[in-house]
């Protein structure tokens, strides 16, 4: 059997130096002097005998071999996390999931599944059990997964990036809505259907662009309004449902996001000429993951079912 000369110390001064630019940055992330940074990323290069990074003054740019090592160090290291994990414990592997979700499914979905996942008999037979939620919008969800730091993300937009794994999950309706003391509300319950014409001069209430939610509104709404001549982002669905029902404009969200204000008398689900608006949200797991016992379970538990424990509609 050949001799490894690579180490994980070494991988990790890379990734180090890759996402921070420079040896100095590099070093005070991982608590190493910036010579010995400095060295190491030198060591490595002519080890492999190819240079990783372009130099630009102090700045250290990752090159083409650079980019290519970086998805395999960063799962290599990954799974050294896993096999010191499964040390914690001596008889018993501690069980552990980091779990992203984007902001809908986050709020709305999530906690559900992992009451349902944690049923009946939390840790799931492990003898320490610890988790970790990230809710953030599509883009910043799927770039952890890529990057290792979440097990598995759960994301209402397509995702972009090709180091992931991408299963069709829930559909989702989108609704368009108003105050429920809005004159396009009254008409909606009187039974008229809003038409487009007048859509298009509402004040939109949209959430920031990277959101699932508005990736998935563009692709819905834009084909029929053909822009959105007067619009408000927001950074939160939340924030959009309060100001929506002040009277601020109309939006398209997640059925789930706002039925409870609906049932509230809040808003107001508009009847307009639009087809029904479906989206179609994903789950993403990093194609290099080595897939834990309780990463499988969680897996399996979102194929079979959806949030509120009916049986989850899938594509």
């Amino acid at each position: 059997m050949d001799v490894l000369r690579l180490t994980l110390r070494q991988l990790q001064i890379f990734v180090a130096v890759a996402h921070t630019g420079s040896t100095t940055a590099a070093s005070e992330a991982i608590a190493l002097s910036q010579s010995a940074t400095s060295s190491a990323v030198n060591e490595l290069e002519r080890m492999l005998s190819l240079r990783l990074f372009d130099r630009s003054g102090k700045r250290l740019l990752l090159n083409d071999n650079g980019r290519a090592l970086l998805p395999r160090a960063l799962a290599m290291l990954d799974a050294a996390a896993g096999i010191e994990q499964m040390a914690q414990a001596a008889g018993d592997q501690l069980q552990s999931l980091r779990i992203g979700a984007s902001t809908t499914l986050g709020n709305y979905v999530l906690p559900g599944l992992l009451a349902r996942f944690l049923r009946p008999q939390p840790p799931r037979s492990a003898s320490a059990w610890r988790s970790r939620v990230v809710i953030g919008n599509t883009a910043a969800i799927c770039d952890a997964v890529a990057a290792f730091d979440l097990d598995v993300g759960l994301i209402e937009g397509p995702s972009h990036q090709s180091s992931l794994a991408v299963t069709p999950w829930l559909k989702d309706e989108l609704v368009v809505v108003a105050a429920a003391d809005s004159p396009l509300a009254r008409r909606s319950a009187a039974g008229e259907k809003i038409a487009l014409r007048e859509l298009r001069e509402e004040v939109w209430l949209l959430r920031e662009p990277g959101s699932g939610t508005r990736e998935s509104t563009d692709q819905a709404l834009l084909p029929h309004l053909n822009a959105y001549r007067r619009c408000i982002e927001l950074g939160s669905s939340e924030a959009i449902k309060h100001a929506a029902a002040e009277g601020l404009g109309v939006s398209c969200l997640s059925a789930w996001a706002v039925q409870e204000a609906l049932d509230a008398g809040r808003l107001c689900r508009l009847q307009t000429t639009l087809p029904r608006l479906l989206r179609q949200c994903h789950l993403v797991v990093h194609r290099d993951k080595q897939p834990t016992a309780a990463l499988q379970a969680f897996v399996g538990l979102l194929l079979s079912q959806d949030g509120t424990g009916r049986e989850a509609e899938r594509a």
